[in-house]
């Protein structure tokens, strides 16, 4: 294909996408007011603390500006595997067959990946609301901005979904022989230590058990994927050894 075709087939792929993505906001949109008050819910729970915490729109457009973000994320959201489908069909066709297939079965792993990840963040984001808004003075009011709530929202969200990503960064990062396995077996400790770092900035409260259960599933991905690795290189050295003899 010349380069006109790519961006040709680039812009379409990119246009499917789209429209997937709007097609998903259109149900989307309906479920807006139980999303809404699951995602207002860890601010609604400062109030049986003894803080007065509330939602506030600060101008006339800001509900409805809150709408449209809260439907086109959650859109994003529920339209991945489509979205992602689509990312495969632009790239599919520059690679052979072998690399056609681990390209399809990244883009499966990396939708479980992702929501794994934004799960644990849904799980931890009450705490974080809780510890963070318990630095407010006594007697002070915890009212805030929800375009504001709604982004630290999904900053945590996307964090937690990239951060499990890693693992298949690293596997993929293998299959293209940039690192072998035991290269990545040999970083362990640096992993280790990375890890629990994550974990304790990530953790919403200070007590060492939240760190521990962030750090865990992130640290067994990991050790996961560096088996996968040296999985694969072990087979390629069996191949290799058998095309000599």
């Amino acid at each position: 294909m010349r380069l006109i075709e790519h961006v040709r087939e680039l812009r379409r792929r990119v246009l499917l996408a789209l429209v997937g993505i709007g097609l998903v906001a259109i149900p989307a949109w309906f479920v807006y007011l139980p999303v809404f008050d699951a995602i207002q819910a860890p601010v609604m729970a400062l109030n049986d603390s003894q803080l007065e915490a509330a939602l506030i729109f600060t101008t006339p457009a800001a509900a409805f500006d809150m709408r449209i973000r809260v439907t086109f994320w959650l859109a994003t959201f529920l339209a991945s595997p489509w979205w992602l489908y689509q990312l495969w069909r632009f790239i599919s066709p520059g690679l052979r067959r072998h690399e056609n297939r681990y390209a399809l079965g990244f883009v499966a792993a990396a939708v479980p990946l992702f929501l794994l990840g934004a799960g644990l963040a849904w799980l931890v984001l009450p705490n974080a609301i809780s510890v963070l808004a318990s630095f407010a003075p006594e007697g002070a009011l915890s009212y805030m901005p929800a375009t504001d709530y709604l982004r630290f929202v999904m900053r945590v969200v996307m964090a937690f979904g990239f951060a499990f990503l890693a693992p298949l960064v690293m596997v993929a990062l293998n299959t293209l022989g940039v690192v072998s396995g035991r290269a990545l077996l040999n970083g362990w400790r640096w992993a280790v230590i990375a890890t629990f770092v994550f974990g304790a900035l990530a953790s919403p409260t200070p007590d060492a058990y939240t760190m521990i259960a962030i750090a865990l599933p992130t640290l067994g991905l990991y050790f996961a994927a560096v088996g996968i690795a040296l999985r694969r290189d072990k087979r390629q050295a069996a191949r290799a050894a058998a095309e000599l003899s």
